[in-house]
């Protein structure tokens, strides 16, 4: 059952070489513009003209922003010319969910319009809405994008009675606009676009002439340098070591035993972990790292000097079953639900993640997931013996403490009807008493007190 997503990615032979990270200077990362006619050879795989920067995912892929290791994310650069109207033409994916979502310069999410939302095209089915067949045949669909602010909703939760027509994708530092196309969890079957085409721009001029592909391409400049701040993407090396390495701080700073859990804010909040600093809430699922908006996150600091095994158990919410290919969209208390294993915020790499459906479950509901080093694994960690287990990256944070991990687990699409999300944590501090049973309870062991305290039964 275990899904990874070099499994399937194998079969297509890509290889990828980091467009998004190409060397920078000052406020600008400059990505240098691809030449679409003559490929190199070391550049391979599902990209366009338009979505040529990705696809972002775990490793062998470009490893960054930590991306979650079963979804792909492709992201596109461009500028609406004046007077014209662009739209985006695809067809939706198999899988579990598919999203636009627009950032400014510093990878802060501005619009996300989810799949859900998107109204079909005459005579075509979107097969994410409830009780709509997942696997028709006819499901084209089109949204514009503007270039103004969005409108104000409550992100991350299920909207009802919502239709969207488009995405606005403001524009920033000499018109640049940014939007990244989401996959999470293509079905068994599917390939990593989800057995479909990657959307399509098509761009009407001020004249009224219609461009697609490469010519709506060129009209829109997709090959543009990239113009962002390098925070978008991490933190510096220097100010992550100085977070971690405070003189007054134990060698284990800031990781607790049991686990201290901290919902996602804004990128002040995120160091706030470190620092200890009190401060305000900011605007939610804001201060990682090109996050997703319907997405909310709870995350915590792991340190292998309590022992060499951090055992998480919690109840599994109900979720919207889709890998093996369900025929009906079933709505359910989340969308998606997964916990990855990432290195430090200055490199933003992820180790692995473990999806819902590959969580092991017992009678109740519940799971047991244990976090370790390859080495560290105890025995009875799988799946036959109801454990699930999660790598622990052998160079820990990737800048020196190889004991240091980041957990974080990620709520997508919370039902309005499931008090328990952690869409549903009004403020810091309130994570256990909102979550109960589906907040992770955590222990450090040693592998041997793990295996001798879970027998494989």
């Amino acid at each position: 059952m275990t899904y990874k997503i070099a499994n399937i990615i194998n079969t297509q032979r890509l290889k990828w070489v980091s467009v998004f990270l190409l060397a920078g200077a000052s406020m600008n990362i400059q990505a240098k513009p691809l030449d679409y006619e003559k490929p190199t050879a070391d550049i391979e795989g599902p990209r366009s003209c338009f979505w040529n920067r990705g696809p972002f995912s775990a490793d062998p892929y470009i490893n960054v922003a930590y991306p979650d290791a079963n979804v792909f994310y492709w992201a596109a650069t461009f500028t609406i010319p004046k007077g014209a109207k662009l739209e985006v033409d695809g067809e939706f994916a198999h899988a579990r969910y598919q999203s636009l979502i627009s950032y400014d310069e510093r990878g802060r999410p501005q619009d996300s319009v989810a799949d859900y939302l998107i109204a079909p095209k005459l005579n075509n089915t979107n097969p994410y809405q409830t009780g709509a067949d997942r696997q028709a045949e006819e499901r084209s669909y089109s949204i514009a994008v503007q270039t103004g602010m969005p409108p104000q909703i409550e992100r991350g939760v299920m909207q009802r009675n919502t239709v969207r027509t488009d995405i606005y994708a403001p524009s920033y530092r000499k018109d640049q606009q940014l939007l990244i196309y989401r996959i999470y969890l293509p079905d068994e079957k599917a390939s990593i676009t989800g057995g479909v085409p990657l959307p399509e721009p098509v761009l009407t001029l001020s004249d009224g002439k219609r461009l697609r592909g490469d010519d709506a391409c060129a009209a829109l400049k997709t090959g543009q340098q990239l113009k962002i701040d390098p925070n978008a993407l991490n933190i510096s090396a220097e100010k992550y070591v100085a977070l971690r390495d405070q003189a007054d701080k134990p060698a284990t700073w800031p990781a607790t035993n049991p686990s201290s859990w901290y919902i996602q804010y804004d990128r002040e909040f995120l160091l706030s972990m470190y620092s200890g600093e009190k401060v305000k809430m900011g605007r939610r699922s804001e201060g990682g790292f090109y996050p997703n908006l319907d997405n909310n996150y709870i995350r915590t600091i792991v340190n292998r000097k309590f022992g060499k095994v951090l055992v998480l158990r919690a109840k599994m919410p109900n979720i919207s079953k889709s890998f093996y290919g369900e025929r009906k969209h079933a709505d359910a208390d989340l969308r998606y639900w997964s916990i990855c294993s990432n290195q430090s915020f200055a490199n933003t790499r992820v180790t692995d993640c473990l999806f819902d459906e590959e969580v092991p479950l017992d009678k109740n509901g519940y799971y047991t997931i244990v976090v370790s080093r390859e080495e560290d694994r105890p025995r009875n960690a799988k799946r036959e013996c109801g454990v699930a287990w999660l790598e622990m990256a052998e160079d820990g944070d990737g800048l020196g403490d190889e004991d240091m991990a980041v957990v974080q687990i990620r709520n997508l699409l919370a039902s309005p009807d499931f008090p328990h999300a952690v869409q549903k944590i009004l403020k810091p501090g309130d994570e256990k008493a909102v979550m109960q049973e589906y907040f992770p309870k955590s222990h450090y062991m040693m592998p041997s007190m793990f295996e001798a305290v879970f027998p494989c039964i």
